[in-house]
């Protein structure tokens, strides 16, 4: 299995890779030259046979600056409540369509980095996510051809700023807070990565399991949620659908806990590796 990441080279330069045994072979324009960015490789479907990282640049993981693993998505969707865990913690009724909201471009933030709690929020919470991107431009999608239009998948953790999202029956303050949509550290093809039905998402806070599900959980599941998000909005390579969290967030706990300066929160799922960040204030 080869991951993907973005990250910066040791001159600061931006640029996208192949990991190996704890180490970076640069494919971008400070390397190989193969695409601009990861997202720009996923468009022109260059990573449809693996590259060859000989003769690639080359740093380690550690000290690495990661940036978000595709970061230049046009549009970020995002689907609420799609886990039956998270689903009976909230109290909500069965729906009949995928509860949606967006996410801006500019929220998402790497692996690696501080995240800064809003001071406009005292209720900051974390939620582990399996992400996809889209491969093939998708505009009303059957179900039966859904999965021929993702490209791949990385970990994403949704923070939310929970006062926010309740002003209102409208999610979208809460979900946009700069530095709130984590993503990475790394993306593997869905070729490489195979049956998703077999993959955990793990969330840990400072070490203490918060979330743990398999991602056959979804209530909607992707070829769903893509056949129903494909329909009122067309998608192009590049773009991301963030699946949704299982039970276990801050907000309903007993009592509810919510992020605080120092946290350190990890979203690991099977094979995508562990995204982790801090919390500052």
């Amino acid at each position: 299995m080869t991951r993907y990441a973005s990250y910066l080279t040791p001159a600061g330069a931006p640029t996208w890779g192949a990991e190996k045994d704890g180490t970076l072979f640069d494919l971008g324009p400070s390397g190989l030259g193969v695409a601009p960015t990861l997202r720009d490789a996923i468009v022109s479907d260059a990573l449809s046979s693996t590259p060859s990282t000989a003769n690639a640049p080359a740093q380690a993981v550690d000290g690495t600056r990661f940036l978000p693993v595709v970061g230049e998505a046009a549009k970020v969707i995002c689907i609420g409540v799609n886990y039956k865990t998270h689903q009976a913690e909230t109290g909500r009724a069965d729906a009949g369509h995928p509860t949606v909201f967006t996410r801006f471009t500019d929220t998402l933030w790497p692996h690696g980095a501080d995240v800064r709690i809003p001071p406009e929020s005292a209720m900051y919470d974390y939620e582990g996510e399996l992400a996809l991107v889209i491969g093939r431009p998708a505009h009303r999608v059957p179900r039966a051809a859904a999965w021929d239009h993702v490209a791949g998948y990385a970990a994403f953790n949704d923070f939310s700023a929970r006062d926010w999202q309740r002003h209102t029956g409208q999610w979208t303050p809460g979900k946009n807070f700069p530095e709130s949509g984590t993503f990475g550290p790394y993306y593997v093809t869905a070729a490489d990565l195979g049956d998703v039905d077999e993959l955990v998402l793990e969330t840990r806070v400072n070490g203490e399991v918060r979330q743990h599900a398999g991602v056959a959980d979804l209530i909607f599941d992707i070829p769903a949620i893509i056949e129903y998000v494909s329909t009122f909005t067309p998608l192009a390579p590049g773009d991301v659908i963030v699946t949704g969290t299982p039970g276990g967030v801050g907000l309903f706990r007993e009592p509810p806990e919510f992020l605080a300066p120092g946290d350190i929160v990890e979203v690991e799922i099977t094979g995508l590796g562990v995204l982790r960040n801090r919390l500052v204030a």
